[in-house]
């Protein structure tokens, strides 16, 4: 009978570690549009308090981020000038998408690739999203531009985008924040973040 009783024991205990381990990942994806790579978050995984900005979408099923040049990014007519620019530092910004269905249903011709992290790494990923923000002590921004999507909006970013520091570079680091294996340093195209991503069974 103790047999018994110590056996069931075991068996929940193991059943209690398992349920946490489940509990403890999350998956995020990794976005490509032609050069620009993004981030994008499921909103049951990111407390609205963390990313304050991202009230401005209260129907959205998932949170896009990306980061860059704030003259560049939010000109869909930007030229070769803007690019040049764009080469040396310069004030970033975040474009911030509320989507309303996950990436590969809202965007039909878009690259994408999920990616599970732990628990600890989706804190960790969440705060550098968060960091990039320029809020200057402010608890939230107002949108500084326009969105490249009807659900998205640009908001003033922290550091500087330079040709050794893009898009690309942003993404990379935000994934090694999250404890993904990659190497983030030098990495400037989106081929460079992608083709260190394989693709994982069961991608929606």
């Amino acid at each position: 009978m103790a047999r018994r009783a110590m056996f069931l024991r075991l068996c929940l205990c193991l059943l209690l570690l398992a349920a946490s381990a489940a509990r403890a990942d999350a998956v995020i994806i990794v976005t490509r549009t032609g050069w620009h790579t993004g981030i994008a978050v499921a909103r049951a995984d990111l407390p609205v308090a963390a990313i304050p900005e991202s009230a401005d979408f209260p129907d959205a099923a998932y949170f896009e981020f990306g980061w860059g040049n704030a003259e560049f990014y939010p000109d869909p007519a930007a030229g070769i000038g803007l690019a040049l620019k764009a080469v040396f530092p310069s004030p970033a910004v975040v474009h911030l998408a509320g989507l309303p269905d996950h990436s590969a249903r809202t965007f039909a011709a878009l690259e994408w690739t999920a990616v599970t992290v732990s628990d600890d790494g989706l804190q960790r990923l969440i705060a550098y999203l968060n960091a990039s923000f320029n809020r200057r002590g402010a608890w939230r921004l107002a949108p500084s531009a326009p969105g490249l999507y009807r659900f998205s909006r640009f908001y003033p970013g922290s550091g500087s985008f330079h040709l050794f520091n893009t898009c690309n570079t942003w993404t990379a680091k935000g994934l090694a924040e999250a404890g993904v294996p990659l190497k983030a340093a030098g990495v400037q195209r989106a081929s460079e973040v992608m083709d260190q991503l394989p693709p994982q069974p069961g991608n929606p």
